[in-house]
């Protein structure tokens, strides 16, 4: 029996949804507490949280996910929201570039570059909050879990007018407070040991790669994680990083004026900034980049793991910094700036290959 057939009932069950009543209860009590670890404590998604306010200022639109991409360029300068449960990515621009398919889409304009997964886009609102005289007005779309995928922001030149003809032409019959999500499976990544793995092959197969996307078919071909894969390398390939080896490198890219690309992945959607980062800023667990049109924030209490990993491509090779939570999930990546046809920044590979790292590991 799979994996999957052993959590079917799990995967498959509705939770019970809080009453709209009280979870406006609970924010009239908490006024200032976060909507995400608010409904964390109601015990519900944060979509269920959301949709308590439709019809008292948030509505609920239908999900057709290019449609609302190659609608938003009419908004203007927008801030673009893409998180995990450790990392959150801000990047303030313009939504040009976009380019979709059937089965995903990419943005890839001058500040704002996202890789789409539409399966993973299940419910949508335009949320409207009033502060004073002040109107934040956002759109946000959740999985079929209630999480968070993406979330775009209005910001103070953007086009008023463009977002009401978007909510308007986007908005569903049924705007209930009420929202049905699914509880999250637990399935386990497979297999759940490298012992039933080639690692030879693997490794020759990753010795072989000519472009780094090539990565993605070597794990479903071995049906391994990405953390399985990489712990599975020898050093030519992966290394162990020390616990202090992110907050290093971000402080000497900041010095070095060393350009980077920092990758972070909700259920639906890769966010990517590519440029230099300046402001590098430690605040109780988090580490921040707060860069005029780029935020970062990440949990440093989160990470378990930190890898450096090398991928060879028909340029040479990329260096990648990798951080992984306790349940060996990515949660964050670093590249050197770089594009296609190019091979990787001197001073991100000598970066990378002089943090401090771990002694060596064996193959999980």
């Amino acid at each position: 029996m799979t994996t999957k057939e052993i959590n079917s009932t799990a995967s498959a069950r509705t939770r019970s949804a809080v009453q709209p009543e009280a979870i406006r209860r609970a924010r009239a009590d908490k006024p200032k507490m976060r909507e995400r670890e608010l409904a964390a404590q109601l015990g519900i998604s944060e979509a269920e949280f959301v949709a308590a306010w439709c019809g008292l200022g948030n509505t609920r639109l239908n999900v057709r996910v290019n449609d609302v991409l190659t609608g938003l360029e009419a908004l203007g300068e927008v801030m673009a929201l893409t998180r995990n449960e450790s990392a959150v990515h801000e990047k303030v621009g313009v939504y040009d570039g976009v380019r979709t398919s059937q089965r995903g889409a990419i943005v890839l304009g001058e500040d704002i570059d996202l890789r789409i997964f539409h399966n993973n886009w299940a419910h949508g609102f335009a949320v409207e909050k009033r502060d004073g005289e002040r109107i934040g007005r956002s759109l946000q779309f959740f999985d079929k879990h209630g999480t968070a995928v993406h979330k775009i922001h209005l910001r103070p030149d953007s086009n008023i007018e463009a977002y009401e003809r978007l909510v308007s032409t986007f908005k569903a019959d049924i705007q209930g407070q009420t929202l049905d999500v699914e509880e999250p499976s637990r399935e386990q990544e497979l297999p759940a040991s490298l012992s039933d793995v080639d690692i030879a092959d693997m490794r020759d197969k990753w010795a072989a790669m000519n472009d780094v996307h090539q990565f993605v078919g070597i794990l479903r071909k071995f049906r391994v994680s990405r953390h399985q894969a990489v712990s599975a390398m020898d050093e030519e390939f992966a290394w162990r990083l020390d616990d202090s080896a992110l907050v290093a490198m971000l402080n000497l890219v900041s010095m070095e004026d060393i350009p980077i690309m920092c990758f972070v992945g909700s259920p639906g959607v890769i966010q990517i900034h590519r440029g230099p980062v300046k402001e590098i800023r430690s605040m109780g667990p988090w580490i921040n980049i707060l860069d005029p049109g780029f935020h970062m924030h990440l949990r440093l209490d989160h990470i378990s793991e930190l890898w450096a990993v090398r991928k060879p491509n028909r340029d040479g090779h990329v260096t990648s910094l990798e951080a992984y939570n306790r349940d060996k999930k990515l949660i964050i990546q670093f590249f050197g700036d770089r594009r296609e046809g190019s091979d990787e920044r001197g001073d991100w590979r000598m970066l990378m290959e002089n943090l401090p790292r771990l002694p060596g590991h064996a193959a999980a």
